[in-house]
């Protein structure tokens, strides 16, 4: 198969009814089976080969959903297709009506190893493909060594910042698609919700109670959750690098919890480099001249190119001459928190590419800032909305 779409799902809290997931929520019957339908329905508009959930408290839940998009897919096929009788059912534009089922696709699912009793739930994420896997999916979440990040002031011991375990797993998986073995990331950051610490009773922490407003105190809780997602971001930027240093072609899917520009989405992406280091001063300059040479500068722009990644969506938006895309809706704040991205494999000035990005689809039309009538529904379904890539391999048609 020379073509293939590889897309990212945050289906919002996916639970099973009357099962509680955080203090004092969870759906009624009547609730599940209209967000069971709402998902399968949009896995059906999605149909993509690849596709990297977030938020799935409960794999049974995710099976159900899948399951019910192929019931509808194979109504949806019955009424676009011609069947074998017809002298035009092979007709391109069939193509691209046809649903293409999940029945033998596989499924990888990733626990929260934070998930706790009811009420204290915490989700994990899953990838879907209808490619399969190769070898064993790899979860990232327990560090096995707690990881610290020193600070240095001034020279002298600036403390440092302390990570055990990410707050969401990362899911690693290794998709086979034509000739190719694709490695796939599935991520979910910490989001942007403050961190607070609550005293040793167990009671509430003081910056939740709005009552007593704290600002001073909420705001560390937003640098707390920052923090985290940032150290998050760089353990995925290293698994990253040493499938790239491997020489595998990588595409990364999920929640950033961050717009492209931000420093987390930076880090996981990594860094662009300067137009032409030879203006720079060399790191161990003796003198004033002291800057690098031309073989120099084209070797660290090579080394740091070699290990980039890019934004589906910004690949579509220089191509296609567009740049409005969200995929999240709050406060009247429009952003793209979802992110696909792709080594320089798939990039098509790349000589050595295996392929390149055709289209990129964004389906949000379910999104309201929470001001629409339709509001408290669209987020039973998800407040996130969907992307997807699609991907031509070389040396196909």
């Amino acid at each position: 198969m020379s073509r293939f779409t590889i897309a990212s799902f945050n289906v919002k809290n996916l639970i099973g009814a009357d099962k509680e997931y955080y203090r004092f929520q969870s759906y009624t019957p009547e609730e599940y089976a209209w967000k069971r339908d709402w998902l399968a329905d949009q896995m059906v508009t999605l149909d993509a080969d690849i596709v990297g959930f977030q938020e799935v408290f409960d794999e049974d839940s995710l099976r159900d959903i899948i399951t019910l998009a192929d019931t509808y897919g194979d109504a949806h096929n019955d009424f676009s297709l011609p069947d074998s009788t017809k002298r035009y059912r092979k007709r391109a534009i069939f193509d691209k009506l046809g649903y293409g089922s999940y029945r033998e696709a596989e499924i990888a699912f990733a626990p929260n190893m934070n998930d706790g009793d009811a009420g204290n739930r915490r989700p994990g994420l899953a990838v879907l493909s209808r490619f399969g896997f190769v070898g064993e999916p790899e979860i990232i979440q327990d560090l096995g060594q707690p990881l610290d990040i020193p600070f240095s002031d001034n020279g002298d011991d600036g403390g440092f910042f302390r990570i055990s375990r990410l707050s969401r797993p990362v899911l690693k998986v290794r998709v086979p698609v034509g000739d190719q073995v694709i490695s796939v990331f599935n991520c979910h950051l910490k989001s942007k919700l403050g961190e607070f610490i609550r005293p040793a009773d167990g009671s509430p922490a003081p910056e939740a109670d709005l009552t007593q407003y704290d600002p001073v105190g909420r705001a560390l809780g937003s640098a707390r959750a920052a923090m985290r997602r940032m150290a998050e971001a760089w353990v995925l930027r290293g698994a990253i690098v040493q499938e790239l240093y491997a020489g595998n072609p990588v595409m990364v899917v999920g929640d950033f919890n961050d717009a492209g520009n931000a420093v987390s989405s930076e880090i996981i992406s990594g860094e662009i480099p300067f137009r032409n280091y030879q203006w720079m001063l060399r790191h161990d300059a003796e003198h004033r001249g002291d800057r690098y040479s031309q073989a120099e500068a084209e070797q660290i722009t090579n080394d740091i190119e070699a290990v980039r990644l890019h934004a589906a969506e910004k690949l579509f938006a220089r191509k296609s001459l567009r740049d409005m895309v969200f995929t999240a809706a709050f406060g009247g704040v429009y952003e793209s928190i979802d992110q696909i991205y792709l080594s320089r494999d798939f990039l098509p000035e790349n000589n050595d590419a295996i392929g390149e990005m055709e289209y990129f689809s964004v389906f949000n039309d379910h999104l309201t800032d929470g001001s629409h009538a339709e509001a408290p529904y669209n987020k039973l379904a998800s407040d996130h909305g969907q992307i997807m890539a699609h991907i031509k391999l070389k040396g196909g048609t």
